[in-house]
Formats: structure tokens, C-alpha cells, sequence
């Protein structure tokens, strides 16, 4: 059954933007067709550049995931696929994180957000999940976690069991758009997803969004689709697509070649890879060797806001992450208790000593 949580901006005193205010800044929504996050490393200084707007049209780029230790003492290993230097968001997706496959004892604190929404995709084992709205559940392989942070939201998340256990999972993040991103958190769980017929055995669930006509019950906020597609051995499939948006391809078990519909050439993809697609297609072509393969598509109308993204926070400017750090070092209302925690939380790093700054596409 699905679960939807909502709890409006809370009653308190002057907001994040009237902080803002009192320092002379305004809200900015960036020009359209530039995108952009800074350097997402907390402990690392954004690199400024000279503005690269990325040129329309059909790619295949393959990007590397890279290792990220999750620091403290319960580090634990993480493949990050976005952002990437060169490619900061795919459609409003902004992050995406493998934590796994691995054993491991989970216990992510609680933590704040802003200015997005988390999709949480599990693979093996089941994640806790409690948050400031109440939200107290266990998600597992094939329901769907999504939180929408607004202007404001902390949560926390374990592994089921005091014992390391199988763990794997997707996480992702979608920025929120200008009319959205200052609004109240939301919480949903589906278990229920659409799961589209590809043929030859092939099929797709779409876990976000939109695709082939097949419409995703999570609440979202851009035009925008993530699907798990599975292929048997020796498939051959297309997928169809909107050339107005533009896509990746992540392999999460086994490997698959990617093509074009009228391409005689296609990339091989292996895990620990993202295939960047650009946009104007009208579908791709999918096939694999002799295993089974998962895949995930992501992709969306491409984002017209620059973001300024550091920590777990998604915004506009660098006083904006700074009102918002400044907040969670306070324990301010805005971002609120998490169910069923005392006083443990994790702290914000230090700033960088130099301001943030978007970052913009070279891709």
C-alpha cells in the first residue's frame, strides 16, 4: 500500500529567505539551458570555470562512477555517478550514489536537506527510514522511498538488524524547481510501480516519472522518468524515448550495449559506468550477451535553474547554503526532529573558504 506523509512549512519565526533578505541577497533563477552544481565534496573548494554550455543533439558518453567514503566512524563505500565534473545534472537528477553491493551495519544519522527530493531504490536488503514528518518505515527490494524536502527536512537511515547484512541500493536526488523547492516536505513509499512490456522477455519498471505512456504514482515535480529495465541473456530491445529530454544509462547487474535505433555501432556498458545520451533520440536500442542484465534509465526535460549544490543541500547561491548550514548548527525548527532519535545527529563541515558556485555543463 502507499504511504504519503505531508506536513506543511511549520509555524516559526523569519524563514531561510527573509534571512537572506537581511543580508542583501535575493532568489535567482539562472538563464535558461545553463546547468550547473558545485564541487559536491564537502571537504573540497568549488573549482570556479568559465561558463561551457553543453551543445544539443545525440551522445554517447561514458563516465566513470567513483569511490566515496562515507566518513566517520561507520564509513562505508559508496560509487558516485553524479554529479560528474563535466556533467552535473541529467534532467533535474542531480546525485546518484550505489551503496553497494556490499555487508555492512548502516547508520546514517540524522541529517538535513534542501531543495530536493531523494529517491531511494533499494537492491538486496532492507534501509530504516524516519524522518521529521513522522515517517517511521522499512524499505525493501521493489518499493520506492521518495522524500521531498522543500524548504526544510531531516532524516535518518539504517540497516535492518544489529548484524552487517547484504546491502545494496540506489540513491538518488532530483532538484526541485523554483515554485517547489520553498514549499513543505512530503513523504511517499510505493510498492505498486507500473512495469512496461518490452518484448523478448524484457521489461521495465518505471520507478519516477513517465515512460512509453506508463506513469509512475510518486509525486514529482519536473518533467522526468527513472525506470529499472531487465533483460534476459541474448536480448534485443528499444526503448522508447522524448527527444525533447535527455538520458543516461547505468548498468546495475551485468553488462549491456547501447545503440541507437537506426545505429549500426553500439557502446558496451559494464557497471560502475554512466552512458550520457544527450537528448534528441526517439529511443535506444538495448542488448546484452549471455547473462541477464539490469539497467537504469534515468533522464527528463533538461533543467533551466543553475543549482548551487554542497553537502546535502541543493540551492541557488552560496548565502542560501549558508543559511541553511547555519540553521542545522543552530538545531532551528525549520528542519525539525527525526522520529525515535535523542540528541545524535551529524554535523555540517566547515564551509570552504571561498564562495560556492555553480557549476556549469561541458557535455
Amino acid at each position: 500500500m502507499p504511504v504519503h506523509r505531508e506536513v506543511p512549512p511549520r509555524e516559526r519565526g523569519p524563514g531561510p529567505a527573509d534571512r537572506l533578505a537581511r543580508r542583501g541577497c535575493r532568489r535567482r533563477r539562472g538563464s535558461g539551458g545553463t546547468l550547473g552544481v558545485t564541487r559536491f565534496d564537502a571537504e573540497s573548494a568549488p573549482v570556479d570555470e568559465d561558463p561551457g554550455i553543453g551543445s544539443p543533439g545525440p551522445r554517447r558518453t561514458l563516465l566513470e562512477a567513483r569511490d566515496v567514503p562515507l566518513g566517520g566512524v561507520r564509513a562505508m563505500s559508496v560509487s558516485r555517478f553524479l554529479p560528474q565534473r563535466d556533467l552535473p545534472l541529467v534532467g533535474a537528477w542531480c546525485f546518484l550514489d550505489r551503496f553497494g553491493p556490499q555487508r555492512t551495519k548502516m547508520r546514517v544519522e540524522p541529517h538535513p536537506h534542501i531543495g530536493l527530493q531523494t529517491v531511494t531504490w533499494p537492491l538486496a536488503g532492507e534501509v530504516h527510514h524516519r524522518d521529521t514528518l513522522g515517517s517511521d518505515v522499512v524499505i525493501e527490494r521493489g518499493a520506492l522511498n521518495i522524500m521531498t524536502s522543500g524548504a526544510g527536512i531531516a532524516h535518518s537511515e539504517y540497516s535492518v538488524g544489529d548484524e552487517p547484512i547484504p546491502l545494496d541500493a540506489l540513491q538518488l536526488w532530483v532538484a526541485l524547481p523554483e515554485e517547489r523547492r520553498h514549499g513543505s516536505a512530503a513523504f511517499e513509499q510505493h510498492d505498486d510501480l507500473p512495469v512496461i512490456d518490452l518484448g523478448g522477455g524484457a521489461d521495465a519498471t518505471v520507478v519516477v516519472g513517465s515512460l512509453a505512456g506508463a506513469v509512475s504514482p510518486a509525486t514529482m515535480h519536473t518533467p522526468i522518468v527513472g525506470a529499472e529495465i531487465r533483460l534476459p541473456a541474448g536480448a534485443a530491445v528499444e526503448v522508447p524515448l522524448d527527444p525533447a529530454w535527455e538520458y543516461a544509462i547505468v548498468p546495475v547487474f551485468g553488462s549491456v550495449r547501447v545503440g541507437g535505433v537506426d545505429d549500426a555501432d553500439a557502446d558496451a556498458v559494464d557497471p560502475g559506468a554512466l552512458l550520457y545520451l544527450g537528448d534528441g533520440r526517439d529511443g535506444i536500442r538495448l542488448s546484452t550477451g549471455d547473462a541477464e542484465t539490469t539497467v537504469f534509465l534515468l533522464g527528463g526535460e533538461p533543467f533551466g535553474d543553475e543549482i548551487v549544490m554542497w553537502w546535502n543541500f541543493v540551492g541557488r547561491s552560496h548565502d542560501e547554503i549558508e543559511v541553511a548550514r547555519d540553521d542545522w548548527e543552530a538545531a532551528s525548527d525549520r528542519f525539525g526532529h527525526v522520529v525515535g532519535h535523542g540528541d545524535e545527529r551529524i554535523p555540517a563541515p566547515p564551509l570552504p573558504h571561498v564562495r560556492l558556485t555553480p557549476r556549469r555543463r561541458r557535455l
